[in-house]
């Protein structure tokens, strides 16, 4: 239990017992990181120092931090940053956390992003804008769009934006899917909600209780976003460009099918690291494809 004139080490045992006794199963690692977070120190300053005496401020605080923790709260909404493909984003309870899965979709649109080229990059439904400020961050001087219908998480992600140091290459829209976007762009990226009625229930608390269920419910079969999206992509699409789109890890068939009958080429999946259905990509025809 956390006390006064406790120690760094006093303090990360109490704080991972307590994680414990609540069947958190990264204890240990979050009371390491919120001890860090509160004390601005490394691990190695830590276990140098064990018996450096936290300042009341710091108890305070970490008090603060261990009872969020105990309602399930994610350590990344509790600190308000995440980290995405080596970058810090700023999250909070009007976006998804940012998640090691969806690094998949970096993964696969890079190399159809050719480097030094002036790109245009539209992302719907963008939240944090990891998805989209990551693409751009690693391929200047390609600019962007980023849509959201929820003004809370515009603001979350015009911020990543200028902490990155893009705001000149990036727009943000206000918009429901393509209502307020105009013009073609070279890929069309987006991580749709696309949870199922039956599994909102099911969700693990620290997702149904501080992620935003409108980038969550995908309706009762988890695919209404993604027909919006594919019906309209190809008229928002230049010739040759691509659509990619995270998926749940049992839609990959369902979605490439729907993809293929709108006319996209070269439709293809991309697992993530557990081997699981993430990433459905393809391109739209150029006119020597229709010949």
């Amino acid at each position: 239990m956390l006390a006064p004139d406790m120690t760094l080490e006093q303090a990360q045992r109490a704080l991972s017992a307590a994680f414990k006794s609540a069947d958190i199963e990264t204890a240990s690692l979050d009371a390491r990181v919120l001890l860090q977070a509160v004390t601005g120190l490394t691990a190695s300053d830590i276990a140098r120092a064990p018996e450096r005496l936290l300042a009341a401020q710091e108890i305070s605080l970490l008090l603060d931090y261990q009872a969020q923790r105990l309602r399930a709260k994610p350590i990344s909404k509790i600190l308000g940053q995440r980290e995405f493909w080596g970058r810090e984003f700023q999250v909070n309870e009007h976006v998804l956390d940012p998640r090691p899965d969806s690094e998949t979709l970096i993964e696969a649109a890079l190399p159809h992003l050719p480097e030094g080229k002036n790109l245009a990059i539209l992302d719907l439904g963008t939240g944090s804008g990891c998805l989209l400020l990551t693409l751009l961050a690693e391929r200047a001087p390609t600019r962007g769009v980023g849509v959201d219908l929820s003004l809370e998480a515009l603001a979350v992600a015009k911020a990543n934006a200028q902490t990155l140091g893009l705001s000149g290459r990036v727009q943000f829209l206000h918009s429901h899917w393509f209502d307020a976007v105009a013009g073609k762009f070279d890929m069309i990226i987006s991580n749709p909600p696309y949870i199922r009625d039956a599994e909102m229930r099911a969700l693990d608390k620290n997702v149904l209780d501080y992620d935003p269920h409108l980038a969550l419910h995908g309706g009762a079969d988890g695919l209404d976003a993604y027909r919006v999206i594919i019906e309209k992509a190809q008229n928002h699409l230049q010739p040759n460009g691509w659509l990619v789109l995270e998926i749940g890890h049992r839609q990959g068939d369902a979605i490439g099918a729907m993809m293929r009958q709108s006319g996209f080429l070269e439709t293809c999946g991309k697992p993530d690291l557990a081997g699981r259905d993430r990433v459905i990509m393809g391109r739209k025809p150029r006119a020597v494809d229709r010949k």
